[in-house]
């Protein structure tokens, strides 16, 4: 089972967003038996708390379901997870930091938009501050870039649907 971790700064708008398209694009694809994913935050900021209402409206205006508390990332995410994915600069920032603080330097984390060919190194702006409108952008830079890296991890694992 290949695991595959989303994370965002609070965990309630980008990250449990990105794990409810993966979920659905896995299954839809007939290949949720070979994933699971999961979604944290690098901050302490809602734990235990729901996704933001907002990515819920947009999940379920997608027929997508979210079905989450926020969490942070803790060390055993380091050894439990194939792929670690953040959303922006510094949360990849606060995860590399973590890694070597956790003693997984080898582990490589990944930068959620670096999967689609022009947007590398560009970050998933964070919608929290903004209306509803910052959530769809979200949703479809999320369900691009989700596309793209299922197509890669599909051909490094070799998974045929």
């Amino acid at each position: 089972m290949i695991k595959v971790l989303f994370v965002c700064l609070g965990n309630i708008c980008r990250s449990p967003l990105a794990e409810a398209i993966f979920n659905q694009k896995t299954q839809a694809l007939g290949l949720s038996h070979q994933f699971q994913s999961d979604s944290a935050g690098t901050s302490d900021f809602h734990i235990g708390e729901l996704p933001d209402e907002r990515s819920i409206k947009c999940a379920q205006q997608k027929g997508l379901k979210i079905n989450h508390r926020g969490r942070q990332v803790n060390r055993t995410d380091f050894r439990d997870f194939d792929y670690i994915i953040a959303m922006d600069d510094n949360n990849l920032r606060n995860l590399n930091n973590l890694k070597i603080r956790y003693n997984f330097s080898d582990k490589t984390i990944y930068l959620m938009r670096d999967f689609v060919v022009g947007w590398e190194g560009l970050s998933v702006p964070d919608p929290y501050y903004g209306g509803e409108e910052g959530f769809e952008e979200i949703y479809q830079i999320l369900n691009q870039s989700i596309d793209e890296f299922l197509t890669k991890i599909k051909e490094v694992h070799q998974i045929y649907a």
